[in-house]
């Protein structure tokens, strides 16, 4: 990839932003609109959560395939097809006459999106090479999301309120057609040095693990427990078919070496504790202000703007953090935050009180805007630069499969405790040990944070870096050499 003048790489941060901005924006207006689908497509509980959860299935079981096969033929041939899928499945989601056809479009998304961030992120690793330069690039990449989660519940809930749940994916498609001329114009294109085998039966078991898991937990409340317990002994069967077959393979799909470095592997879990948080998070909110207190879509999202604009504010402070002292003071902040939201709702029913269900966003909006930076910029530091899609893909999978395993577990959690003849009497004590479940990981992402950032999960990354490939030197490339 030629070295690239700083407006340049300015202007390539900008679009791989419009591509995160797309995806991350699509999840927060959808979101809002989730109890005006319910009605208007006459959809259960277990319905939403598959409006949400078979986008996030595809997107976490394919993330993999596409950043070994952009580091393979080309981050931008790849980051332009994503654009295309991306855009054409948004579209086609805003004219689906029934639930089944709007699951099936969102799945079309996914593979779009699939091809998205984890190429975007590789794009922007190899891009700024500067570990100090690709920190801060990696917060603003990292505030994206504060700007969809402040902007999405709002224009969401207009949308909805004005035209109709349809109208929300609209707004995909002029900035994607933008992201898509913007690219053949500015973005160079890149590829790994020695590229990667394919690995179709690493693929399938990974899609055999997180479909079958995921519908077995999403199913639990309603299914019977036969046909549950088979999709969960398949998933345990794919698991364990992943791991041995990957260990004998030269190249494989997820290199399990990866994992020998703490702080990769505290930045995987981390990624899964926090948003399986943030994606219950915004499922039982989304519920509870709309079908218990009754508001419209536009209030809700107004009813949501503290926890957006503390991500907002939060996700690049959180940057300039990890590339000045490194990732745990922001990953303990995060940790403590939502640990605290999700106790405050738990154990002291916090939403039922205005004041309270204010701080409880606010505290939950601190603790998400903390700990996306740290994720990113771990998962890829002091790793190869030629690995880059490889592992950004594995943190970007994490996070899907976390978004993926938060709203079909706090849903079924939901499920089985609320009464329809009596939903709103029974919402609040029927979520309690669903928000349980978010302090839960909460507390996993401050306790990780602190295991997995010193002296000697640092020595164990540089160890990985070096059996990875003998020539890195990891302390020219690790942007949290300080912690």
């Amino acid at each position: 990839m030629p070295e690239l003048s700083p407006r340049h790489r300015l202007l390539v941060l900008a679009i791989c932003c419009m591509s995160l901005l797309i995806v991350s924006l699509d999840n927060t207006v959808l979101n809002v609109a989730l109890p005006s689908m319910q009605t208007d497509l006459h959809a259960s509980l277990a319905g939403l959560q598959w409006t949400i959860d078979a986008y996030t299935l595809v997107l976490a079981s394919l993330l993999m395939l596409a950043g070994s096969t952009a580091d393979r033929i080309g981050r931008r041939k790849v980051f332009i097809a994503g654009l295309v899928l991306f855009t054409l499945g948004s579209l086609l989601c805003s004219l689906a006459p029934n639930l089944e056809s709007l699951v099936a479009f969102r799945m079309v998304q996914a593979v779009g999106g699939s091809m998205l961030n984890p190429v975007a992120m590789s794009i922007i690793t190899n891009t700024f090479t500067d570990p100090r330069e690709r920190a801060r690039a990696i917060g603003a990449w990292g505030s994206v999301i504060g700007i969809s989660m402040a902007a999405g519940p709002l224009i969401g809930g207009l949308l909805v309120d004005s035209v109709s749940w349809r109208a929300i994916f609209w707004i995909n498609l002029p900035v994607g057609l933008a992201a898509l001329l913007l690219t053949l114009r500015y973005v160079p294109e890149s590829r790994a040095p020695k590229a990667r085998r394919p690995d179709p039966v690493a693929q399938l078991l990974v899609i055999a693990l997180l479909g079958s898991l995921t519908y077995a937990i999403i199913e639990a409340p309603t299914s019977g427990t036969v046909e549950v317990a088979a999709f969960a002994a398949v998933a345990v069967v794919s698991l364990i078919g992943l791991l041995r077959y990957e260990h004998r393979r030269e190249e494989p799909l997820i290199d399990l070496r990866f994992f020998r470095s703490a702080p990769f592997s505290g930045a995987t879990v981390i990624a899964v504790c926090g948003f399986a948080a943030l994606s219950g998070f915004l499922f039982l909110s989304t519920l509870y202000l709309q079908n218990v207190r009754g508001l419209d879509a536009l209030h809700a999202g107004l009813w949501m703007l503290p926890m957006a604009a503390m991500c907002f504010v939060c996700a690049p402070l959180s940057g300039r953090l990890v590339g000045s002292r490194g990732p745990r003071v922001p990953l303990m902040v995060a940790g403590a935050a939502m640990a605290a939201s999700g106790v405050l709702f738990a154990a002291f029913e916090g939403e039922t009180s205005n004041t309270t269900l204010i701080i409880g966003y606010v505290l939950f909006g601190l603790g998400f805007g903390f700990v996306n930076a740290p994720i990113t910029n771990t998962a890829v530091s002091g790793m190869p630069r030629s690995q880059a899609g490889v592992a950004s893909a594995v943190a970007s999978t994490s996070r899907q499969i976390g978004g993926t395993l938060g709203v079909a577990v706090i849903g079924a959690v939901l499920a089985s405790g609320v009464t329809t003849s009596a939903y709103k009497d029974t919402f609040v004590a029927a979520a309690a040990p669903a928000w349980w479940i978010i302090a839960g990981c909460g507390l996993a992402v401050l306790v990780l944070g602190a295991l997995t950032t010193g002296t000697w999960a640092r020595n164990t990354a540089r160890r990985t870096a070096e059996s990875l490939a003998p020539e890195h030197t990891p302390a020219r490339d690790t942007a949290d050499a300080r912690s």
